[in-house]
């Protein structure tokens, strides 16, 4: 079949992925309404042209977030509401991540880590921007956590949308222009020092669980060795050019704050055994490629990271947005 969507996907293979896997509350919650969504199963609209008599009838869709049919309009009533947020300044787009040995402690202790990266990634930025050898002032920003890679792979990952200016200690407009004003190895030095301060603490306090492949890390000299390659390791944050305009920053909010981990788009074509789909190269200038994975694969991995990971994403996001500049 060519151009399916996750919903002709979940039909082929969701049987097969049962034998082997077990899902969880959540996950088989999703699984259910995307395979009934705008079926009938959630009830219909009926239509009738009072001219002519034709009937069209809409079917309900599931409207569970995690749905690639039913995000449209949740996503145009979110833009619209942070247009209010959203100043017409320059912005940049900074992201932050952390060293993949940390994935499976952070995979076993997700709320607490998700936390971390949120408040690593925020207190960077307010040091970093009100020291006034870079800046010195007081800046907006929003942050959204990420936790896949375009390969569906577990890569928690914090997309910020930095304002390029904010208010003084007298309460006055300052910035650069387009110009990045943070340099990106000070985001590296400082990023990685709040991070493992607060990853050490929760060792310290006892917090954290380990579990399968982050069992290892439970036991003290093992763990030591870990913070000290993370300590030695480069962390690389990066910086994009600065959006055009204020409605480009509140489109590109949209796209990642509703999004699953792949989207109807992507799916190239399956088979009775096989789906292809597009994911970004990006040890290749992120050049799209095809990857092919069996179907209970493919449903084993999408059903991972579109329940209650994705659910975390959003709810964390809410819970962290700033907006400290509201006007210039």
């Amino acid at each position: 079949m060519n151009k399916p969507t996750v919903q002709d996907i979940f039909r082929c293979f969701y049987s097969a992925y049962l034998e082997k896997y077990s899902p969880s509350p959540e996950q088989a919650k999703v699984a259910r309404n995307i395979l009934n969504c705008k079926t009938g199963a959630y009830g219909a609209n009926v239509s009738v042209c009072e001219d002519c008599g034709a009937v069209q009838i809409h079917y309900n869709s599931c409207r569970n977030r995690c749905c690639p049919m039913c995000q449209a309009v949740p996503k145009e009533m979110w833009m619209d509401a942070r247009k209010e947020d959203v100043l017409d300044a320059p912005y940049f787009h900074l992201v932050f991540t952390v060293p993949d040995i940390l994935n499976p402690i952070i995979y076993n202790n997700q709320k607490l880590l998700y936390d971390t990266l949120y408040h690593a990634a925020s207190a960077t930025i307010s040091e970093l921007t009100a020291d006034p050898k870079h800046l010195g002032a007081d800046v907006g920003y929003i942050c959204i956590l990420h936790t896949w890679g375009s390969e569906m792979n577990f890569h928690p990952h914090i997309h910020t949308i930095l304002l390029g200016g904010g208010l003084t200690s007298k309460n006055e407009w300052k910035d650069n222009g387009t110009e990045f004003f943070l340099p990106i190895w000070a985001i590296s030095k400082v990023f990685r020092g709040k991070y493992m301060d607060e990853l050490k603490n929760l060792w310290n306090t006892n917090q954290l669980k380990f579990h399968g492949t982050a069992e290892k890390y439970s036991n003290h000299y093992a763990f030591k060795e870990l913070i000290d390659f993370c300590y030695d390791a480069e962390w690389i944050p990066y910086c994009k050019k600065t959006f055009n305009g204020a409605q480009s920053v509140i489109d590109y909010l949209g796209k990642y704050t509703h999004r699953i981990a792949i989207s109807n788009h992507r799916i190239i074509c399956m088979d009775d055994e096989n789906v292809t789909f597009s994911v970004k190269d990006y040890r290749n200038k992120g050049q799209w490629k095809e990857l092919t994975l069996s179907g209970v694969e493919f449903m084993r991995v999408i059903t991972k990271k579109i329940s209650c990971e994705s659910d975390k994403r959003i709810s964390f996001m809410r819970k962290i947005v700033r907006v400290s500049v509201k006007q210039r």
